[in-house]
């Protein structure tokens, strides 16, 4: 199974449908599931405690939908770069030498709480690019269903 925690809902429609396409074309390759976590209300003056606190009430929240067996991979600014072939074989890995439970996981405006940082098993950086948290859910969607036609030796990704 591979999950995709994500803290915060879509909202937008027409985001909403791709991902919902790219969730269908990866069903045939893997069973996968998205889960979205209500995010914490921000006041705009919080001080950088209470944003700590907030980050680490959504850390809690996703750790509730984490297995123990699960290799949880955090998207994360601070993580690792890979190209996509990279990405593919690194999924592969996980499943043929960890387990077959991969939870892919997209922090909140404020970041990763700490409890979450110490999950992780890896970190991942999607680009040197910021994107909307929504986005990020699409463009992850979109490597994990490239990742699977990659090792399938598939047209898609030429």
């Amino acid at each position: 199974m591979i999950k995709i925690i994500g803290i915060g809902k879509l909202k937008e429609k027409h985001l909403k449908a791709l991902c919902d396409d790219y969730q269908k074309r990866i069903q045939p390759y893997h069973k996968i599931e998205v889960i979205e976590v209500n995010d914490e209300s921000i006041s705009n003056n919080a001080s950088p405690k209470e944003e700590e606190q907030i980050k680490e009430k959504e850390a809690l929240e996703v750790l509730k939908r984490i297995k123990d067996n699960d290799y949880v991979i955090l998207l994360d600014l601070h993580g690792k770069t890979m190209t996509s072939e990279e990405l593919a074989q690194k999924i592969s890995s996980i499943q043929t030498y960890h387990t077959s439970n991969i939870t892919f996981v997209i922090g909140g405006s404020l970041g990763l709480g700490e409890s979450l940082l110490k999950r992780s098993d890896f970190r991942l950086k999607l680009s040197d690019l910021t994107f909307l948290h929504q986005m990020t859910r699409l463009i992850l969607l979109e490597q994990i269903y490239r990742s699977f036609k990659i090792l399938g030796n598939e047209t898609y990704h030429k």
